[in-house]
């Protein structure tokens, strides 16, 4: 049992009192990983291989749109944390509330214009005749529950500095599984095809952004709450200052995979397509263990910054080296593993797209050695105010490096190219986020 409860974010924190912590926020991005494919598992077993090329062509440019949230989520909540260290509850609880109302507005514009380009960004994205309605279909059902889906981004990070990391593993939990439940009767029973798929999604983002909503309104136990407010633009300037990194993190990962996608339509075809979204999905769920720590420890870091407790700092810096060393090595392992079974569940029916799965799969999964130690350090310097320093590690692992290797590698070693750049990228970028670790410990005192 989880009794969060207990742990304080001023506490010292040993490993068993670490992991207590952090495994609420794990097990939520796990889940969230997991009721986010079954769109894709659906799609592609119930409507076929050109609706589930159509969804994952238009994915980048939704996560795209959502990433809006985890940058408030991220560089809200370092802003927050660091004035509860500094106990300014008054100053955090404003601050927190200006943050999820400017989201919301902000969101509300971009649902809206995107819903009515739909079909040029689908076109933009490489739809053929054949892929274009299903997904401009997918797209606007999407785009009606995206201001839920920002929040329910922001309200995870601040569910965890709140004290009350339990209570977002719920809220996800009851989140996805009216995902699963839905898809199973709107795609399976239904035969509803895409749109029944992509109204089980918009249903559950409205379950995972309102309820923490509403919590955060009337809750007299949490330490952060919903109060009356009032603009202030150089707080929202320094919350996207320092969420920037965790923006561009995901915004990159969309550039990347329009241009993933364009290129695996240039080599394999739609066949290519559907593949990468496979490994996509399985990766989400690999991945979302290393966001999960890191959101986990990112208010203890800020907390602890703030106060001025180095001592702490070190502590929890040098765990987590040790738990990401070891996480790393059983991940990639984990991915070995389970390669065949997990390709098959997508799309066994299909032998060639299988194997050609597989073997990306297989290729893909050795960068799980090294991407542990990326993500952590991308966050660690959000956690620490400096957005800086996140956003150049975070640029250069998601895009610059992305950009530059998804041209080179196919050249090099053809199809095989393209599910080995994230090995080259992943090894690139360790160096240079050991360079800004060695190079700003002094700074900070984190070692």
């Amino acid at each position: 049992m989880i009794r969060d409860n207990s742990i304080q974010l001023s506490d010292h924190f040993t490993y068993k009192k670490l992991f207590r912590f952090v495994i609420a926020p794990i097990c939520t991005m796990l889940f969230t990983s997991i009721y986010g494919i079954v769109d894709g598992f659906f799609v592609s077993n119930y409507v076929g291989k050109t609706a589930f090329a159509s969804l994952n062509l238009v994915m980048p440019y939704i996560m795209m749109i959502a990433s809006v949230g985890f940058m408030f989520g991220s560089g809200g909540n370092a802003l927050v944390s660091l004035h509860l260290g500094l106990d300014e509850k008054q100053k955090a609880k404003k601050y927190f509330s200006l943050i999820v109302y400017t989201l919301i507005g902000i969101g509300a514009v971009l649902a809206a214009v995107s819903i009515f380009l739909a079909p040029g960004i689908s076109k933009l994205l490489g739809a053929s005749e054949e892929m274009l309605p299903y997904c401009v279909l997918y797209l606007r059902i999407n785009m009606i529950g995206v201001v839920f889906f920002m929040l329910q981004n922001l309200f995870q990070n601040f569910l965890i500095t709140a004290e009350k990391p339990r209570i977002g593993f719920a809220i996800t939990l009851i989140a996805g599984c009216t995902n699963m439940l839905l898809d199973w009767i709107l795609v399976g029973i239904c035969d509803l095809g895409i749109a029944g798929a992509a109204w089980a999604t918009v249903t559950s983002q409205i379950v995972g952004g309102a309820v923490p909503f509403i919590y955060f309104a009337f809750s007299k136990s949490s330490i952060l709450k919903l109060t009356g407010t009032r603009f202030e633009a150089k707080v929202i300037a320094k919350t996207c200052g320092n969420g920037v990194s965790e923006f561009l993190s995901n915004v990159s990962a969309s550039i990347v995979g329009f241009l993933y996608n364009l290129q695996l339509m240039h080599y394999v075809g739609e066949n290519g397509v559907s593949a990468y979204g496979v490994i996509m999905y399985v990766s989400f769920v690999f991945v979302a263990i290393y966001i999960g720590y890191s959101m986990g420890v990112a208010p203890i870091i800020g907390f602890n910054y703030g106060a001025g407790n180095k001592t702490e700092l070190q502590n929890i810096f040098r765990k987590s080296v040790v738990i990401l060393t070891i996480t790393n090595i059983i991940m990639f392992v984990m991915a070995e593993v389970l390669t065949v079974p997990m390709a098959k569940i997508f799309v066994g029916y299909n032998q060639a797209l299988n194997e050609l799965t597989v073997r990306g799969m297989r290729i893909y999964s050795i960068a799980f050695l090294m991407m542990g130690f990326n993500v952590f350090a991308s966050a660690f310097f959000t956690a620490l105010s400096n957005g800086k320093i996140s956003a150049i590690i975070s640029v250069t692992r998601t895009l610059i490096l992305q950009l530059v290797m998804i041209y080179v590698m196919p050249i090099l070693l053809d199809v095989d190219g393209l599910w080995a750049v994230v090995i080259a990228v992943e090894g690139m970028s360790l160096i240079v986020t050991g360079y800004y670790i060695v190079k700003n410990r002094k700074n900070y005192g984190y070692f």
